[in-house]
């Protein structure tokens, strides 16, 4: 595999109480990934002013203080640190064209924490592909193919001439966004019994729907929680993120990938390897 994974054990050290987001989920994928032979990369936290790419200054103060929280994203101790290591990460892996296997998640915050209407972001603190993106300033397709919609990814950059943003997920869950497309952000919602068919056509069609010619490189929302039997299950096997992976692969583009969801510690390392392996292996 020559594909860099972009990890710090620091994201092991907090938790959230209650909560699927644990560090077990991280701890065991990556404990199956280094059976494997990637190539390990420990990140840097990114820098305050990186932050402000995506999100307000009161937004990013009220991080920093604590001053934050709901029933999915509490203001956990150090959480603002944690996060900016997470958004290092992925600011990382566009620099390396690598996998970024960190948490806290991303892509429900939007400029001002929760998204689109959304009382509740989801895990998120920072939004780690978007401060990747705009770090960079390279013209980007991004791909989520996470279970749920990125409505903080899309309000981010609604709008925006050089980003594109495409999701397929699953309908009739939080966020409860997605049912549409709007502008430059193009969604795709599926029902959870879809199953690796379905899903793959999907991706297929709305991949051949646009115009590569402009994008300069692809960000990829890598959630695996589409697994079967997983919180955002649309029916997918590892057989089916192999397939994904290769679609994503035959589009020849510069990608990186940033790790969302995914919250079955026995099979989410194992998807990520097909992943990879069918990116690496697209015809």
């Amino acid at each position: 595999m020559t594909t860099k994974i972009i990890f710090s054990k620091i994201c092991l050290e907090y938790t959230c109480p209650g909560s699927p987001e644990t560090a077990e989920r991280i701890g065991w994928a990556v404990k199956f990934l280094k059976t494997k032979k990637f190539t390990f990369i420990k990140p840097e936290p990114c820098a305050d002013d990186d932050l402000l790419l995506a999100h307000s200054p009161a937004y990013v103060k009220a991080v920093k203080k604590g001053e934050i929280g709901d029933a999915d994203s509490p203001a956990i101790s150090g959480i603002y640190d944690y996060a900016k290591l997470s958004a290092g990460a992925a600011i990382a892996a566009a620099k390396n064209n690598a996998f970024c296997l960190m948490r806290p998640p991303g892509h429900h915050v939007g400029i001002n924490g929760a998204a689109l209407g959304v009382t509740t972001r989801g895990f998120c603190y920072f939004n780690n592909i978007a401060i990747a993106v705009k770090a960079l300033g390279k013209k980007t397709l991004i791909i989520d193919f996470d279970g749920h919609h990125g409505n903080g990814t899309e309000e981010i950059f609604l709008g925006d001439e050089n980003v594109s943003y495409l999701s397929v997920h699953r309908l009739g869950i939080y966020p409860w966004t997605g049912k549409t497309s709007r502008q430059n952000c193009i969604n795709f919602g599926l029902p959870d019994k879809s199953g690796d068919g379905l899903y793959v056509e999907t991706l297929k069609n709305a991949l051949l729907s646009l115009d590569f010619a402009k994008f300069e490189q692809i960000g990829v929302s890598a959630g695996f929680d589409t697994h079967d039997g997983d919180l955002a299950s649309i029916g997918l096997s590892s057989k089916g993120f192999s397939e994904i992976g290769k679609l994503i692969g035959k589009l020849g583009k510069p990608t990186f990938f940033v790790f969302e969801g995914g919250y079955d510690g026995e099979t989410v390392g194992k998807d990520i390897y097909a992943f990879l392996k069918g990116f690496e292996n697209a015809d």
